[in-house]
């Protein structure tokens, strides 16, 4: 489950790729988030939407009236979410940003997060914790979605259980909720997926 993975020079897939093309993209917003954000009663607020790359989430959150902060650690993904937002009129604050070694400088009423997480090694998964629990003010939410122990295919994302995102966020979190769901993107069929409602405790 946690065995070794391999993950793209992700500014390399950025220049290379049409993100249209990439397993993640998504043009709309997550369902998932979707529903979380009316049950939590989140109309409003500063959001951080962490490792945004092709930029979608960021738009529709941005068009939900949201102020919104997108980081990618990819430099081309940034520019190229920022181009396509401007043509769409949106105001967000793009940044490239490394969350282990981030520059951010605020804090936010939630981060989304539904790409980032999943592909860092399990060496650096505290320290995104960390990192991640200061970004966010207090009783304010992170909202994680990551690839399922149940998803079968080979490659791709580390696989979590709903124990294990409770063992590794405890520490700065309390576990709202974990539940199985998929992960909206251009696989067929979609990949399965945990959404997960962190609160900072």
């Amino acid at each position: 489950m946690n065995q070794q993975r391999e993950f793209p020079d992700w500014e390399q897939l950025y220049q290379n790729q049409q993100v249209e093309s990439m397993p993640w993209f998504n043009p709309d917003l997550d369902p998932d988030l979707d529903q979380a954000l009316t049950r939590l009663n989140l109309h409003t607020g500063a959001a951080l939407d962490l490792g945004t790359g092709p930029g979608t989430q960021a738009m529709a959150l941005a068009q939900r009236g949201f102020k919104v902060t997108a980081t990618d650690i990819s430099d081309t993904a940034v520019s190229q979410a920022q181009e396509k937002a401007q043509e769409k009129g949106l105001n967000i604050d793009f940044r490239q940003d490394d969350i282990l070694n981030s520059n951010l400088d605020k804090t936010f009423d939630f981060v989304f997060d539904r790409g980032c997480f999943h592909v860092l090694l399990p060496a650096h998964r505290q320290d995104y914790v960390s990192t991640v629990a200061g970004l966010i003010k207090p009783g304010g939410y992170l909202l994680l979605k990551c690839f399922s122990q149940l998803e079968t295919r080979e490659s791709g994302p580390y696989r979590f259980t709903p124990a294990q995102i409770q063992e590794i966020f405890s520490s700065r979190f309390n576990v709202i909720s974990t539940e199985e769901t998929v992960y909206h993107g251009t696989l067929d069929p979609l990949p399965r997926a945990l959404f997960c409602v962190l609160e900072t405790s």
